[in-house]
This record gives C-alpha cells, structure tokens and sequence, in this order.
C-alpha cells in the first residue's frame, strides 16, 4: 500500500465549534482521522486557521465577523503560499462540508470533502419550518454552498447525508460513499449500580433508583424542548425517575420550560460533564431519551447502547439508521400536535421501563450488538482506502 501525504483542513477552534455532539466536535473529528492515517504510516498535516482578527477586543457580531477575516482572508492567503511545498500527490482532505470556501483552493488537485449534515443549509433555503434563517445566515449559507459545488469526491457519514447532498448538489453523485462514524472502545457496559453511585456523587443528586437522561445542546434539532414534555407527559402517567438533562446550560425558553414543569425539582441540568462521567451516566440510565428531529449520525445512539443503555429515538432517518432494530422509536415532534405526540411518546417510555427482566436484557444485549457496527478501526480502514482510491485515480 502506497503511504500518502495527507494535508487535513480543520474548523478554527475560536468559534467553539460544535456542529457534532459535544463529545465528538468538529476538531476532535479531524484529530482522530490525522491520528489514525498517521498510526498506518501516512504523512499528516493538519491546516487551521489562526485568530489574528478574532483576538481583538471586541465582542458580539463584530468579533464573528473579525473572524471570517481569519477563515476567508488570511487563511487562504496562508494556504496558497503552503501549497508550493506540498508534492503533486498530496491528498487534501476537507473534514467538514462549512469548509466549502477553501476548497477551490485545491479543486485541481486531489481532494475529498466529509459531510455530517446540512441542516443549516436546508434552513437557509427554507426548508425547514422549526428554524428560519436570516438574510446574512443565507447569504453565508449559500457562500459554502457555492463551495462545496467545486468538490469532486465525498465521505457521507449516513445515507441520509448522502441523499440531503444529491438533493443541494441537484444530482447524484457516484463518488460519493457513506462511511459511518466509528465508535471509541472506551464505551462498554458497565455495573449498573456503581455507575449510579458514582453519578449521583458527582451531580449530587439521588439515582440509585435509576433515571432518564439526555445528552445534547440548545441546537433547535436536538428536541429538548419535547425531552422535557415527554417527561411531563410520562410523570403525569405515574412515573417518579428523575431527568438528566447533560450538556450545555439550557437557554432561556428551556430554563422557562424547566420551571414551569410541575415536576421541576426532579429535573436536572448537568453541564461540563466529562467523557468518563457521560459512559457512567449512559451506564447508569433506566432510559436515554433521544427524540431529535434531524441529525446528521446520532452518535449518542451508539455511545448510549454500547454502554449497555436502552435508547428511545425518532422513528425517522438517519436515526433509525444508527438505532437499527435494536433502538425503540417514537413519531418525530411536530409543533402542531406536541401534547398528542408527548403522550404517545410518554407511553413508548413506560412500555420499555416495563420490560420484564429477560426481555429488557435481550433489548440490552441487541444494542450493544448493534453497536458493535460502528467499529473506529473499521472506519479508519474503509475511510483510508477511500483516500488511497482518490490518490491513484488519473
């Protein structure tokens, strides 16, 4: 096998870019591709942008904009000058199809583009009616969209992302593969109780009885609006686990929401969670509800049944692609029928903690097995065969 020069484009980390879950950011994405070709003996490189605007003190819109001076200006200039010593066959990797403006850069020379969602670019175009987006946001929008068109070779990481870019790119695309995330082997499932104990030690609150939980940030499509429904909706049935809501702190509709609930007191914000506590809390969990309206993978789908957690998920792609037929699937939420669709989910939620002990392990035994797809050294393997393929073609 021919080793390969490998030049990664990744996202500047002064935005704190999270376009994946907070466990799995966009800088994290690029690290563990350039970690993994560099482990099978290629030749890596990693390109950012530096904050030579974005470092002056300023804030608010001016300081984003400061920084698209660093992304657009600057960094190409930069780039342009670094290209001179890079050999003829350098593969150019973009790991995130927001870096769309760079790629005509290097659209002459091989290349390929990663693409997780494109949920901003549907809503610039107005195809989402849960999220609008603003004259500038389209204009941005559109500014990537433009650059992206240029790509000649892609890695989708569902086949719900392959098809969301057939439909922008208005053709289908043969050198366009889905490759699905692969799973760190960290993830396995751990002593139910212990992991209880030790949550409850660290947030200071009472789980050995077991909880609900969900893990995600304020991203309109992370649902955790119908999170805490679903929770109002299955209390009202009889329910009494506490909720824990993990990752960042809730906005203020959310936060409003929280405290209108009458069961408030037993729901629980957890920010700053490290990786370590997040597997005891999918190990500790009665139940991880994951009711998102889009996604672009789902990783916390798999991280939750590796860990040996049952998962309640939208009925819908690319989650029942990650859930498969070991996940427990709900209608996606709806604004107009919320209160129906919380009950009926609530329901969902009381059917599965009431699995009677044999059938609740076999439904654990199947997520873990399904799990066992998203193997990282499989990524990695099928993913670095794709890039020898680009860097051979004519």
């Amino acid at each position: 096998m021919k080793l390969m020069t490998i030049v990664f484009f990744s996202n500047p980390d002064f935005f704190g870019n999270q376009k994946m879950p907070q466990f799995m950011s966009m800088p994290r994405f690029t690290a563990m591709l350039a970690e993994g070709m560099g482990k099978r003996g290629h030749r890596v490189k990693i390109w950012s942008p530096g904050s030579v605007f974005f470092r002056a003190p300023v804030r608010g819109v001016l300081k984003k904009w400061l920084g698209y001076i660093d992304q657009y200006i600057l960094f190409p200039a930069t780039v342009k000058r670094r290209l001179r010593e890079c050999p003829e066959d350098t593969l150019f990797v973009f790991t995130d199809q927001a870096q769309g403006p760079w790629i005509s850069l290097v659209k002459d020379r091989k290349h390929v583009l990663h693409c997780h969602d494109f949920l901003a670019q549907f809503s610039a175009l107005d195809k989402i009616p849960e999220y609008k987006t603003g004259w500038t946001g389209r204009k941005y929008q559109q500014f990537i969209r433009n650059g992206y068109f240029k790509a000649k070779n892609f890695i989708s990481v569902s086949h719900k992302t392959q098809a969301d870019l057939n439909e922008l790119l208005g053709r289908s695309v043969d050198n366009n593969t889905v490759v699905y995330n692969g799973l760190d082997k960290s993830y396995h499932p751990m002593d139910q109780a212990k992991s209880r104990i030790i949550l409850g030690n660290k947030t200071g609150v009472d789980l050995t009885a077991g909880f609900l939980m969900h893990i995600g940030g304020n991203q309109w499509y992370k649902n955790r609006a119908g999170v805490i429904e679903i929770y109002n909706a299955w209390r009202q049935l009889g329910g009494d686990l506490p909720l824990l809501l993990i990752g960042a702190s809730p906005a203020a509709e959310l936060s409003a929401r929280i405290a209108d609930s009458a069961f408030a007191q037993d729901i629980h914000v957890i920010v700053g969670l490290s990786d370590l506590y997040v597997h005891h809390a999918y190990s500790g969990a009665s139940l991880f509800l994951f009711p998102s309206l889009a996604e672009g993978f789902g990783w916390p789908i798999a991280e939750a049944m590796a860990s040996g957690c049952l998962v309640i998920t939208t009925g819908e792609a690319p989650m029942t692609e990650v859930a498969g037929t070991a996940g427990f699937y709900v209608p996606r939420r709806h604004s107009g029928n919320s209160n129906v669709w919380a009950e009926i989910a609530a329901v969902k939620v009381q059917n599965v903690l009431s699995l009677s002990e044999e059938d609740r392990e076999q439904a654990v035994k199947s997520g873990i097995t399904n799990a066992g797809r998203f193997d990282m050294d499989a990524a990695l393997d099928q993913i670095e065969n794709i890039y020898q393929n680009i860097n051979q073609s004519a």
